[in-house]
């Protein structure tokens, strides 16, 4: 069996191994990474000889861990992405390229059309019915997206949303809430087949899931580093953050928002918890909190947008698509049935 892992802003790790009564076997570790001493590759392959295959990322990690000399040093790597790359081998995780991508970025629609978009394309790619899909949003009106669990009466301050022209909106992934005001930030989708992410923890998926955001970052000048759980960042300061939903039928969707351009007084009178972070950290300002792209970068919000979109394309081949009219269809039914509805956003009132 074969097994590799990107480790997202390090190197790449390649293990390959046999199975035998139940364990692993002719165990080797391969990869890009730096290691020293030389010796500690034997040592590595020696911890996880013999491990039993149901041993997770965190007991392979363990295993080692332990067996690494004193003093080793491991430059582009960890335990731990050896324990995936294990895992991906054995449930023979699928890469990148064995699928074939679609990159979506088209018209404007409401927030909650997008949301219900989110939950269709992911139902469909689980499914079979529709290609990996990497979707760009773009929205024609302000909105407060807050996370499936948070609290609605403790996240928002209705009179503040009102007062700015912010429509409170609930979305099916966890995470904290994101403003969504007009030309002020960047936020993508990606639909992905649970297989792509198999072998990994959910921490992992984050990571590996936006790499390829870290290097359009990157190409742009920004120092962008993945700070665990789900935020991306630069020495300057938070740029954005990520959250997951996994559908039974299979599907993942994963995504992201990033700060072009925001307000940071706005943050404190439409969000209630904004208040208690910055207090929480000395901060006097909200505009300290999350950094954004356009002072950073010095380009438009669409030069960002082309950048991510042509970084993920020479990435994974993927091709320009669509979505169709039968599924506007069915997110506008969506929209009707559950994100339009009092039930849906105060179900954490």
């Amino acid at each position: 069996m074969h097994g590799e892992y990107k480790v997202p802003g390090g190197k790449l790790v390649v293990v390959d191994l046999e199975v035998r009564e139940g364990r692993i076997a002719d165990f080797h570790l391969a990869g890009d990474f730096f290691l020293e001493p030389d010796d500690a590759l034997a040592d590595i392959d020696a911890a996880v000889t013999g491990l039993p295959v149901e041993t997770d990322v965190a007991g392979i990690a363990a295993a080692v861990r332990a067996a690494l000399p004193e003093g080793a040093q491991l430059l582009g790597f960890t335990p731990e992405s050896v324990g995936t790359a294990v895992r991906r081998a054995l449930v023979t995780a699928a890469g990148w390229r064995d699928f074939e991508w679609e990159v979506v970025h088209e018209k404007a629609v409401s927030p909650r059309m997008n949301l219900a978009l989110d939950e269709v394309l992911t139902t469909r790619v689980g499914d079979g019915r529709r290609r990996p899909t990497l979707r760009i949003w773009e929205w024609d009106e302000s909105a407060v997206v807050i996370g499936s669990f948070q609290s609605y009466r403790n996240e928002v301050d209705p009179e503040g949303a009102a007062r700015h022209g912010f429509d409170v909106v609930r979305r099916i992934s966890g995470g904290g809430a994101m403003l969504m005001a007009a030309g002020s930030i960047v936020t993508y989708s990606l639909y992905v087949p649970a297989s792509l992410v198999a072998g990994m923890t959910f921490a992992d998926s984050y990571a590996f899931l936006d790499d390829w955001v870290l290097q359009a970052l990157r190409s742009l000048g920004i120092d962008a580093v993945y700070q665990p759980l789900n935020d991306i960042a630069s020495p300057s300061g938070k740029i954005g953050g990520a959250a997951q939903k996994r559908l039974a039928g299979g599907g993942v969707l994963h995504h992201a928002t990033l700060s072009y351009d925001m307000d940071g007084q706005v943050i404190t009178e439409v969000l209630r918890i904004g208040r208690e972070k910055l207090s929480d950290k000395g901060t006097t300002s909200a505009a300290k909190r999350v950094d954004p792209l356009r002072s950073q970068t010095g380009l438009p919000r669409e030069a960002i947008i082309e950048r991510l979109i042509e970084t993920f394309t020479t990435l994974y081949a993927a091709e320009p698509g669509h979505i169709t009219d039968e599924e506007y269809a069915e997110a506008e039914a969506l929209v009707a049935s559950k994100f339009a509805t009092d039930a849906w956003l105060h179900r954490v009132p």
